[in-house]
């Protein structure tokens, strides 16, 4: 039997501070309707914007993994996502009351267990699994980093870490059984980073909020009187604590002999998570941390949307017509040659979607000089047709637009996977991903016969008809 999506029964909060910015936060999880994965949305912007759980948004890696979208950001979600992840939760909108989620005790423990006492609620839509069924690796072999999924008929994670300091020295950790070992074995274990980095960390601005409460400090040097009163400061202490026997300064001993392997066993979880899909894999990680598991998680996705592309599901060209070229031309600006959507197909506004159809005929004028002698659509005017698919999903948000013209204003993550000829059918597919001010930010794809021919993210920008 099919799994079953699910989301969390109802809402549940957890406040704190941030550990990079020390700024207060208040996390609240929603629950959220299906086919909405993970989304962070920042209460306290006055035009909210939904930011994706995706690589295509990772903005920094200074020391977290950082979301954003048009500067508007989301420091350290990585423990979130693998509390998320964890659970197997697959929908869920995330709210924060600042820039950063609390950083509680460095752990996902809280997050767990807010999310459990939330209760879980099964969905009516299958969970997707993308299962690997070749290997996919990523190497750097400057800093040693060896990432690899295999095929497997589970999720499997196992991590070695070797940071060539004898303070630490080499620690392997594996989760085998999610639902078994995820939140007794690893959604507890803490942060950590060395006594070198502290003060390197801090002239960066970074680890405000940190305390011996949410991370372990690894003793890796000697300090002098003068060093010790700087690290008194930088955590806002009167008295460093006696190290423990296994030379570290935290509030509590080790919950595990190699806690430090255990948390970045979490944090390639939480990671992993931005490759949008669930996976059936095993995933062997070198010494990872966040820059190395993000391009790791770039690499499954880009795997995953070229597989799901040549199976996906799109709506037929001869579906229902909800918006006919008559009703089209009536809202579009565009006329020939520069109308490239014939009909819509598909209208949701609740889940803000829309599906429109492009023909592609030999009689389009650009045929004659673009490859006359084997006709290619130009990707150019795909990313037209797409953005105008993009501004019709706007439309149907109601507006009046009688005194307004939608212009494109930016583009990203354009990619082009296989020709468009003459005897085409564009099946474009455009979904709202964010709003501020009067600036939208769309998800459009297109395919042909079910098969991902481009894919784009647009922003768009309502202006006065009059542009003087």
């Amino acid at each position: 039997m099919a799994e079953k999506q699910r989301t969390i029964a109802r809402s549940i909060s957890v406040e704190g501070f941030g550990i990079h910015t020390g700024n207060e936060c208040k996390i609240t999880f929603h629950p959220a309707e299906e086919n909405y994965g993970f989304k962070f949305d920042r209460s306290d912007i006055t035009n909210r914007i939904e930011i994706p759980a995706l690589v295509d948004y990772v903005v920094d890696l200074s020391r977290g993994t950082t979301l954003g979208i048009d500067g508007v950001k989301v420091h350290t979600v990585e423990h979130v996502l693998a509390a998320l992840s964890g659970l197997k939760i697959d929908n869920c909108r995330i709210e924060l009351s600042s820039n950063e989620p609390p950083i509680l005790d460095g752990s996902s423990k809280y997050f767990v267990e807010a999310l459990i006492s939330a209760g879980f609620v099964e969905q009516t839509a299958e969970r997707e699994y993308f299962i690997i069924d070749e290997t996919i690796r990523y190497i750097n072999d400057a800093k040693q980093v060896d990432l690899v999924a295999l095929p497997t008929d589970d999720y499997r994670l196992t991590v070695m870490i070797d940071y060539f300091n004898p303070a630490l020295g080499s620690q392997h950790t594996g989760l085998f059984n999610m639902e078994k070992e995820f939140v007794t074995e690893f959604s507890s274990a803490r942060t950590f980073c060395f006594l070198k980095e502290i003060e390197d960390l801090f002239s960066q601005g970074l680890i405000k909020g940190g305390t011996l409460d949410n991370a372990i400090v690894i003793i890796d040097k000697e300090l002098d009187e003068a060093e010790i009163e700087e690290v008194k400061l930088m955590f806002n202490v009167d008295q460093l604590p006696a190290p423990h026997d296994n030379g570290i300064w935290s509030s509590t001993p080790l919950r595990f002999k190699n806690e430090p392997a255990r948390h970045k066993l979490l944090d390639l979880m939480g990671d992993l998570t931005l490759a949008g899909v669930n996976l059936k894999a095993q995933i062997l990680a070198a010494r990872p941390g966040h820059a190395s598991n993000v391009e790791f998680a770039k690499k499954i996705r880009s795997a995953y949307l070229a597989k799901k592309g040549n199976g996906t599901k799109v709506p037929s060209a001869n579906a229902n017509t909800v918006m006919d070229i008559y009703e089209l031309m009536k809202v579009m600006p565009h006329r020939y040659p520069f109308l490239l959507v014939d009909k819509v197909i598909e209208s949701d506004k609740i889940n803000r979607k829309l599906v429109a159809v492009k023909n592609v005929t030999i009689n389009e004028p650009y045929f004659n000089g673009h490859f006359p002698d084997k006709p290619v659509m130009p990707g150019v005017l795909i990313t037209e047709a797409m953005a105008q698919a993009g501004a019709l999903l706007i439309l149907q948000e109601n507006l009046d637009l009688s005194n307004k013209l939608m212009l494109f204003l930016g583009i990203r993550n354009a990619k082009f996977r296989k020709p468009v000829i003459p005897g085409d059918q564009l099946i474009l597919t455009s979904k709202l991903i964010g709003r501020k001010l009067n600036n939208y930010f769309i998800a459009v794809t297109a395919h042909v016969n079910g098969a991902l021919v481009a894919e784009a993210e647009v922003s768009t920008v309502l202006v006065s008809r009059d542009l003087k």
